[in-house]
């Protein structure tokens, strides 16, 4: 009787990747432990660890991988994955605006200046108007290129387990019935969601509640907030 070949190391892991990848939400969250035991199998995967990924598909899993093995040895996604600059996936901008910053701070979970990043490049998106000024007038929101928006949006899911970026800030507005007096616990700002720019008590991790960043500064009430979670954008399906 022949003896049946056990999986190689490189195959099990594969199947565990797939299997990541197309469980639900719950149940992903519950394999990132497991994921990082294996770090090392990994890493040994080198130039074919996202071969099963693909750059424009903004998924968050991938985003957790390169973030993982970036933790680990800081010249995998350089030497492995050919991205000097190491980001890997496609950031498309309508105005020729370079996103790369914003994905080097998000891989390496600097979200306080990944939201500095997001902030300064919604104020040039929006004009010449609002770079002067230091702000957004909700009503110059319209003018934000949505493909623009799109990629600040999409980078900060994949990049942070689905919980932060515009859409999920939406989808929780929505979830207490497009009551903000309500949203604001929800995603840990506070009750009226008025907050100095950078306060202290601000959660600049991937611990923060679900919808705690990008930060969007509301001393000037919710007509900012709302203007811009109602971009065609973000409410586009996709």
């Amino acid at each position: 009787m022949t003896e049946e070949k056990p999986h190689s190391n490189k195959e099990s892991l594969k199947e565990s990747l797939d299997s990541f990848v197309m469980a639900s939400e719950r149940k992903r969250l519950g394999l990132l432990n497991a994921l990082e035991d294996r770090v090392e199998e990994l890493l040994a995967l080198g130039s074919s660890l996202m071969s099963g990924f693909d750059p424009s598909v903004y998924d968050w899993p991938p985003g957790f991988i390169l973030q993982l093995i970036h933790k680990n040895d800081d010249n995998f996604i350089k030497n492995n994955l050919k991205c000097d600059d190491l980001c890997w996936f496609n950031a498309p901008s309508e105005v020729g605006f370079d996103y790369s910053p914003l994905q080097q701070y998000l891989l390496n979970e600097s979200f306080e200046d990944a939201d500095r990043f997001t902030s300064s490049k919604l104020r040039e998106l929006a004009g010449a108007k609002a770079v002067k000024r230091g702000y957004v007038y909700f009503s110059e929101v319209e003018k934000i290129p949505s493909v623009d928006l799109s990629t600040l949006n999409k980078l900060w899911i994949v990049y942070s387990r689905g919980k932060f970026g515009f859409t999920v800030q939406a989808k929780i507005l929505d979830s207490v019935g497009g009551r903000y007096d309500k949203l604001w616990p929800r995603i840990g700002w506070k009750k009226d969601g008025i907050w100095t720019r950078y306060p202290k008590a601000f959660n600049w991790s991937i611990e923060a509640p679900n919808g705690h960043m990008p930060l969007v500064n509301q001393l000037r009430g919710v007509r900012l907030m709302d203007a811009l979670l109602n971009h065609q954008a973000l409410t586009a399906k996709s």
